[in-house]
């Protein structure tokens, strides 16, 4: 009943985000191509300031980042911060935490990573300009692509959305690594160093059951800033920093109910006409503040902290700064970069998925299951085909501003291939579903 409650509470969450991030991205495609479009690259460019003496904290190598590079490596760090949570209470508890759960998922997740490259490399290939975005169409989007299967309500089986979110979450640990290995600058192994040390001194911290999530994330900052000069892309800071937030709890759940009984046997009884608390009520009721706070480990209290911070701030600004498109005519909206990311998308994400589960099944690497069929399978093969924000973000590793002819078709190869997915596979489901609970 527990996974129940959850599934429903991130359902709604999935929905009302999805929906304003959708018409955040328009939003920013109809502004791009407006008369106050000067206004927008203007507000894109603008540089920031966070200075303490000569110190500034949003410089990088000197120079003072804009509003689209502190967005894009220092608020998406926060946004890899939270996917590094959902990864690590995923290999602890969740679905990855054995190989029975993880491997269907797994296998359907490094297909959705192969098929969607090989794809791209039939269009452009390796070696050319446009072939540097390989990597785009990897990556499923969670947040969007649960808030599509959401909306089919209670017809979905919980399997589904199981699957569903297992190998995004896979295809979000390749992305990651992606990110790590192949858009990293040369690097500087003075601040890495530095940043690493601080790191383990966090980790060890942690293990002795300090779990104030300020002291982590004011430290964590510090590590972010030490990332971004040292030529590792910033936001692989964000993940390892999840790792060393502890998932374990100052008190024991048992020993949680056993105070509060204690606490409410010696409660002081109020009058029926007391409206007002008592000192010695008020001490009792802040003991049991403090014995919920401890119970809930800092992993799972800032997971649960970040989700709206990072569906309805973080998300929205970073598709209203990266969703951009310019129809401005001229071959520059369509070309091979853009069909090559739609088609990854579309046709790679779908053949990956489905062809990879297919060949787990009935190879009997892993048995099918209950509550799933290939019909169900092909619409959620569909859905992994959803990869807006990590795929926006890959594309502006990719292309940059030194290519921003082929970033423009990368973009709108993105929005492209992610609507027809999602399109496609609610179509699907929707047909493929029982009518009925």
């Amino acid at each position: 009943m527990t996974i129940l409650r959850t599934m429903r509470h991130f359902s709604s969450m999935n929905i009302a985000a999805s929906i304003l991030l959708f018409l955040t991205a328009i939003a920013a495609a109809i502004i791009a191509n407006s008369p106050v479009a000067p206004v927008y690259q203007e507000f894109l460019s603008h540089e920031l300031h966070f200075r303490i003496g000569n110190f500034n904290l949003l410089s990088h190598g000197g120079q003072n980042l804009t509003m689209i590079e502190f967005i894009n490596d220092g608020l998406m760090t926060v946004f890899f911060l939270l996917v590094g949570l959902e990864i690590k209470r995923e290999l602890l508890v969740g679905e990855l935490s054995s190989f029975r759960k993880a491997a269907l998922p797994f296998i359907a997740a490094c297909g959705g990573m192969l098929f969607p490259v090989l794809v791209y490399s039939f269009v452009c290939a390796p070696g050319t300009p446009g072939g540097q975005g390989l990597a785009i169409p990897m990556a499923t989007d969670i947040a969007f692509s649960l808030g599509v299967l959401s909306l089919l309500g209670k017809r979905v089986p919980l399997s589904l959305k199981i699957f569903l979110t297992a190998f995004a979450v896979v295809d979000d640990i390749g992305g990651i690594l992606v990110i790590a290995v192949f858009y990293s600058s040369h690097v500087a192994y003075g601040y890495l160093l530095v940043a690493i040390l601080l790191l383990i001194l966090l980790y060890f911290i942690g293990k002795r059951t300090v779990a104030n999530k300020l002291f982590f994330l004011v430290i964590g900052v510090v590590i972010w800033y030490l990332f971004l000069q040292s030529g590792i892309h910033s936001t692989i800071a964000g993940v390892l920093l999840a790792f060393v937030i502890p998932a374990k709890p100052q008190l024991r759940a048992g020993r949680y109910i056993e105070r509060i009984r204690r606490i409410i046997n010696t409660f002081p009884v109020m009058g029926e006409n007391d409206i007002v608390l008592t000192n010695e009520q008020i001490a009792q009721l802040k003991r049991v503040e403090s014995a919920s706070d401890r119970v809930i480990s800092p992993l799972q209290s800032l997971e649960d902290n970040l989700h709206g911070v990072v569906n309805y701030i973080i998300l929205p600004l970073f598709a209203f700064v990266n969703a951009g498109v310019v129809f401005s005519g001229g071959g520059e909206v369509i070309g091979e970069v853009s069909i090559a990311v739609a088609l990854g998308l579309l046709c790679g994400k779908f053949l990956g998925i489905y062809f990879f589960t297919w060949l787990a099944v009935k190879s009997k690497l892993t048995p099918m299951p209950q509550g799933m069929d290939w019909k169900n399978i092909a619409g959620v093969a569909l859905l992994g085909g959803i990869g807006f924000t990590v795929s926006l973000f890959i594309a502006n590793l990719s292309f940059g501003v030194t290519h921003p002819v082929l970033l423009n078709q990368a973009k709108f190869g993105v929005l492209s291939g992610t609507a027809l997915a999602g399109i496609l596979g609610y179509i699907v489901l929707y047909l493929v579903l029982p009518k009925k609970r």
